[in-house]
């Protein structure tokens, strides 16, 4: 039996406006298919004309697609009350019975859907992926039993994945405590503890640039394996590499403040700065506490150079409290990396729990 079906006979337009003004939580749409802030200015804008969103109602921006290659779309999986653009589609199941919400948001967060609709959009005369083409979508409609099993699965390492990250939060406040007690609370740098001096950046680690990546893919495939570290995070895959070893980086422009731990083979792009220290954990704790504004050139985007960063006044302590504070925090980064490790393999078994859905 096939069991592919036209996604517009199992959903609906939803189109209600806030004109009780029920709520000002406006949010927009993320491109990891969540709900966001919103980044628009909303004042002297009457609200009334914004589309409510409620529990197990999608909201979709049909005007993204074609641009950034995947379908802006997301469901309110909570009870509280949404308003987003007027220019959103929204729209709900007509009969959770036959279509559960949670099941057809998996459909949506599946990289088959993202690539269809960029083809579609590619192929559309007027350009985009539109409420009309969504309803002719054919997607795999098993049993509701079998949808209800399928998002259990997903739920399940959902659930993993967020309570580790609650776990690698709490570590890393720890970490946090354990450097602010040691080298920050109760220390005045005008008398400072026996064996400790003032000194700068550039005493205990070495500072560079990246470099220009021009083999960068969006996708991570057998040829495109090495990751590009950004500003701000990772922000693409290269065939080739520039660094193998235990660093940091920091935003040299645009995204300041975001300090980033690395090891493993990966390309630096430009707009980093990459930092390389035996005095690995003090120096990112450092980093962390550094107050940017101080050190960052005006213009029209800010700007750090390896020299700012260099400078940059800190305290040295003795070397006997830099080798206990490297070992208790490296124990506890170690404890961190295993629980990032091990989401990185469930985010794997779901993004293999979406590739079979249409099977």
């Amino acid at each position: 039996m096939n069991e592919y079906k036209r996604l517009g006979d199992y959903i609906r337009e939803v189109d209600v406006r806030n004109l009780r003004l029920e709520t000002t939580n406006i949010l927009g749409l993320s491109m990891t298919k969540q709900f966001r802030a919103s980044t628009s200015n909303i004042v002297g804008v009457d609200l009334s004309k914004y589309k409510i969103v409620r529990k197990n109602v999608f909201a979709f921006d049909t005007m993204s697609v074609i641009r950034v290659h995947k379908v802006p779309i997301a469901i309110n999986d909570t009870d509280s009350l949404i308003i987003v653009s007027p220019a959103y589609v929204t729209f709900e199941c007509k009969n959770t019975d036959e279509l559960d919400p949670k099941y057809l948001m998996m459909w949506f967060k599946r990289k088959e859907f993202d690539r269809y609709a960029d083809f579609k959009s590619d192929a559309a005369v007027r350009g985009g992926y539109d409420w009309r083409e969504l309803c002719e979508t054919l997607i795999y409609i098993p049993s509701i039993e079998r949808q209800r099993e399928i998002v259990a699965e997903y739920e399940t390492l959902s659930k993993r994945i967020y309570l580790n990250e609650q776990m690698i939060s709490k570590l890393e406040e720890t970490a946090q405590t354990l450097y602010r007690k040691m080298f920050v609370d109760g220390i005045d740098k005008e008398n400072l503890p026996e064996g400790w001096r003032m000194g700068t950046l550039g005493d205990l680690a070495e500072i560079n640039s990246g470099k220009t990546c021009n083999d960068k893919s969006d996708k991570k495939d057998d040829q495109y394996k090495y990751p590009v570290a950004g500003a701000s995070g990772i922000i693409g895959f290269s065939s080739t590499y520039n660094f193998d070893e235990k660093l940091m980086t920091t935003g040299r422009v645009g995204t300041l403040g975001v300090v980033n731990r690395y090891h493993a083979k990966m390309y630096m792009a430009d707009n980093v700065l990459v930092i390389r220290s035996k005095y690995y954990e003090y120096c990112y704790q450092l980093l962390k506490d550094l107050d940017y504004n101080d050190i960052t050139k005006g213009g029209v985007q800010s700007l750090i150079t390896q020299t700012d960063l260099k400078e940059s006044a800190v305290i040295i302590p003795s070397k006997d409290c830099f080798n206990l504070f490297e070992k208790e925090s490296s124990s506890i980064f170690s404890f961190i990396d295993g629980k990032k490790q091990e989401n990185e393999k469930l985010t794997e078994l779901q993004s293999l729990l979406l590739a079979r859905m249409g099977r």
